[in-house]
């Protein structure tokens, strides 16, 4: 075979060809280095080859090799097979596959094959069904008297593992040449890393599970260094801009102090100095805010705003929705009541005049603070002074609609604020280029919340409860997944269960309607009249899961729980217990599969939302988590963010010192990582100059 190169096209390798290597693309093969790169997902042990006489049909695992003395193809019926009857001289067994006729052309009578897998009895004849094979009839150098991992690909586009494990043997012997060193031998060395070339070799062909296993960790290192070298060059680049540094006075924090009718707590405290040590600075602050359900992050938020209004510059307040958007601009008007400082709120649903007069008035510099949703973002949106950015639950905003507020004024110092609790890793990728504050204690004095898990049938008992609470002046939010009623579903949904709850237990009680699809006017008026008291019960879908602050709400009645993700879970159930009393969440649920009877029985257990966004990440994966996809960040083919915690601290580590030491990764020992930065980002995070 003619030397490869790593972008040979797969079709050029040995027993490929064009027809095989469209298949091969579909499974994402097209180059050389794809299939040195295409890893079995899982190994079976083959036994050391056993004589047919001492077979009982009751083994685990047994591997035989003999003569095919008989073949036949069933290719009709409900399940069509391939079989064939080996002979070793001391006995015969038969071996059965189904759906196999692709079989008929390969197998062959005379030949010598050897099989491993599951022997069975049928008809006192041991046989096997769907095994390993391999061609033994002219490879005298496959050793069959040892134990051997058998490899198992993802199989697909007609092709099966055993077929690309042919292909991949055939590339195999020239990986050393293929494969290129990232890192000198003494680097390597240090961390207790395989050679890159022997790793990728290790997980197509291990000599045991101890060498996969070191071959695992070398490439998972790989992954977790170029994820973090991206990280480290985006804070690079974010941190080499000048921005205005915010300077703090005794006098500037006693008169922020001074506008709020409560004194912060510790946790409060210890955050608001994290942030304004930042704001000092002339380089741009990047600081990620942390705090549960009700910590008091928005009144942090606020004091940073206040610390730019105070020094003659803007900020800006970003929220997901519009609701919560007009939440945090009444909550900061009030607390601003006779206050010099000139606020604004900016979102889609404004009238063209009061929209117009808004954005005059930013880019003249004649508001201090706007508050506003994506509407911030856009084009039209021009500020004379902006020093900060604040965005109020980061997960619902990609990575390049945080970046582009960046573009509107002098480099603004950037604050983060997330109420659903981060998994360490997560902050390590998704927010791993921002500094990090946790609010860990809630205010003092809020009512502790329960949460109870009951059936379908328990919740006639669970309404009496309800209507006591209801008719002692408490309010209650009732969720549903659907807004309407579908053919298709026998879910309840919100529309007609208001229609349920206002005719029928709740009948004595004022019932009211919101969801997502609701003109936001309608949904705001809505909102009004919960807020006062006027509505007293409100029947929703999830639109209530971020930020809506009702301090007489405390029950909560989560229907179908089973069909939420446990985050968001968790995020409605801190819709409630913000006031005084104590509140009552009731998740009302027949989880039929046992991961939902597990994210479900995690929230009843405990409302510590660290050890939920932990087990929710264990149950989601990263990929669904915080949709990874969208912060610029590759698909991680062989490192698990969950298991892997300390490789990735490891790779962080390393990434940052490289970059510290090499910016633009542009020293001659930094060449191949530069090429594989290149590649695996395609330049879509524009992390390299001229890159």
């Amino acid at each position: 075979m003619a030397q490869l190169e790593l972008d040979t096209a797969v079709q050029y390798v040995k027993g490929v060809g064009p027809a095989r290597s469209e298949q091969l693309a579909q499974l994402g093969i097209r180059t050389v280095e794809d299939l040195l790169l295409y890893f079995p997902r899982r190994f079976d042990l083959r036994r050391h080859a056993q004589m047919i006489s001492s077979i009982r049909g009751t083994e685990q695992t047994v591997t035989v090799a003999g003569e095919v003395v008989d073949v036949h193809n069933q290719k009709f019926g409900s399940r069509p097979y391939f079989q064939c009857t080996l002979d070793d001289g001391t006995g015969c067994v038969g071996v059965k596959w189904f759906h196999g006729g692709y079989l008929a052309s390969q197998i062959k009578p005379d030949m010598c094959i050897a099989v491993s897998g599951r022997p069975s009895i049928y008809r006192e004849v041991i046989q096997f069904i769907n095994p390993h094979w391999a061609d033994v009839t002219e490879t005298p150098q496959q050793d069959l008297s040892a134990d051997e991992l058998l490899p198992v690909y993802p199989a697909g586009a007609k092709l099966s593992s055993m077929v690309i494990a042919k292909i991949a043997n055939a590339v195999l012997p020239q990986t050393g040449a293929l494969i290129p060193r990232w890192f000198d031998a003494r680097y390597v060395a240090e961390r207790g890393l395989m050679s890159r070339p022997a790793a990728v070799a290790a997980m197509h062909k291990p000599q045991d599970r101890r060498q996969w296993s070191e071959a695992r960790r070398r490439l998972a290192y790989d992954e977790c260094l170029l994820m973090q070298l991206a990280i480290a060059l985006r804070r690079m680049k974010e941190v080499s801009r000048p921005a205005h540094p915010l300077r703090m006075t005794e006098q500037i924090d006693r008169r922020i102090r001074a506008r709020f009718p409560f004194a912060l707590t510790a946790a409060q405290d210890t955050v608001v100095r994290q942030i304004a040590a930042d704001l000092g600075r002339s380089r741009p602050m990047n600081r990620l805010l942390q705090g549960d359900v009700g910590a008091g992050k928005t009144v942090v938020a606020l004091y940073a705003a206040l610390l730019a209004v105070a020094n003659r510059t803007q900020a800006a307040i970003m929220a997901p929705t519009e609701i919560l958007a007009a939440q945090h601009f009444r909550k900061i008007g009030a607390y601003l009541t006779r206050s010099k400082v000139r606020i604004a709120l900016l979102v889609g649903g404004q009238g063209a005049s009061e929209r117009r007069e808004t954005l005059e008035s930013l880019a003249g510099g004649k508001i201090d603070i706007v508050v506003g949703t994506h509407a911030l973002i856009s084009e039209k949106v021009r500020f004379e002074r902006l020093a900060l950015v604040v965005v109020d639950e980061q997960h619902k905003f990609g990575v390049r609609q945080r970046s582009s507020i960046r573009g509107k004024g002098f480099a603004p110092h950037y604050l983060v604020m997330t109420a659903t609790p981060i998994p360490r890793t997560l902050a390590l990728t998704v927010f791993g280029d921002l500094d990090v504050s946790i609010i860990d204690a809630l205010p003092p004095g809020r009512g502790k919340t329960a949460t109870r898990l009951i059936g379908p049938d328990g919740l006639k008992g669970e309404l009496e409860s309800v209507r006591k609470r209801l008719a002692a002046g408490q309010q209650a939010y009732f969720i549903y997944p659907l807004v309407s009623a579908s053919d298709n579903s026998d879910l309840t949904a919100a529309e007609e269960a208001r229609e349920q709850l206002a005719t029928g237990p709740l009948r004595d009680f004022r019932v009211g309607l919101i969801h997502g699809q609701m003109p936001p006017a309608k949904k705001e008026a809505v909102m009004a009249r919960f807020r006062a008291g006027s509505i007293q019960v409100l029947a929703a879908s999830v639109v209530v899961e971020v930020g809506l602050d009702v301090p007489a709400a405390n029950v909560m009645v989560i229907m179908h729980a089973e069909r939420f993700g446990l985050a968001q879970l968790h995020q409605l159930r801190g819709r409630i217990g913000r006031g005084v009393e104590d509140a009552v969440c009731i998740l009302v649920g027949e989880p039929k599969n046992p991961i939902a009877k597990r994210r479900l029985a995690v929230l009843a257990d405990t409302d510590d939302g660290f050890k939920i966004a932990e087990e929710d990440l264990r149950l989601r994966g990263p990929g669904e988590f915080f949709g990874t996809r969208q912060h610029g960040l590759p698909e991680l083919k062989v490192a698990d963010l969950i298991e892997d915690f300390e490789l990735l601290r490891l790779g962080r580590r390393d990434a940052f010192a490289i970059v510290a030491e090499d910016p633009d990764l542009s020293a001659p020992h930094h060449q191949q990582l530069r090429r594989e930065m290149v590649r695996a980002y395609q330049g879509g995070l524009d992390l390299l100059g001229g890159a």
